[in-house]
């Protein structure tokens, strides 16, 4: 079972979007997936209960989720997904949830603010390294980005020369992304990219 954790330090990033489509993009590859939603607002569960997703989505916002999974999660399940809350409202969820991971995906738009914003998540992830038996895959996933736009390859060299890696595949800012929230999950195509991205670098 492998366990993708996607986190920020705020709102507003696109986690739960990440997550979902994430999630749907594991699904239609053919792995068992379950979305776990630990934000207490919920997001990611009132949008699987809206569209009536086959998908398994169960919520856990917890600060023991690292301990709890174990137990709630089926044993033939391929691929856990969690959806978590801003670091800087529900850091005790989010530590969890980054103890539990095997891959983090922290999502941010090519801007100044968010890329600020990433120190933060840099000290969370390297604190909890050392409560980990092995430390896990964390990338950078570029999300909103405006296509020839010169601030994705600017904040991807930043975050590089800063020694994080960056996803090569990034999220444009597309309308039916945008307003995906609470209606079937259908444009995959960039994500179906990050999972074989992801893939291709574990093998």
């Amino acid at each position: 079972m492998h366990i993708v954790t996607v986190c920020n330090l705020k709102g507003g990033t696109g986690k739960t979007t990440t997550a979902v489509h994430l999630a749907h993009a594991y699904a239609n590859e053919g792995q068992r997936v379950l979305l776990v939603d630990a934000d207490p607002q919920g997001s990611a569960l009132r949008w699987s209960e809206a569209a009536e997703w086959e998908l398994p989505t169960i919520a856990l916002p917890v600060k023991s989720l690292h301990t709890k999974l174990a137990g709630i999660v089926p044993a033939d399940t391929d691929v856990v997904v969690i959806d978590t809350p801003p670091l800087d409202d529900q850091a005790g969820i989010v530590y969890s949830a980054l103890r539990a991971a095997d891959t983090v995906i922290v999502t941010m738009a090519p801007t100044m603010m968010e890329f600020e914003r990433l120190a933060d998540v840099w000290a969370a992830v390297e604190e909890v390294e050392s409560l980990r038996a092995a430390p896990a895959d964390v990338r950078v996933l570029l999300n909103r980005t405006v296509p020839n736009a010169n601030s994705t390859p600017t904040f991807r060299e930043l975050i590089t020369d800063g020694g994080h890696p960056v996803l090569h595949t990034t999220v444009p800012r597309r309308e039916s992304i945008a307003q995906s929230f609470g209606g079937p999950v259908t444009d995959l195509s960039r994500y179906a990219a990050i999972i074989r991205e992801l893939d291709a670098e574990e093998n």
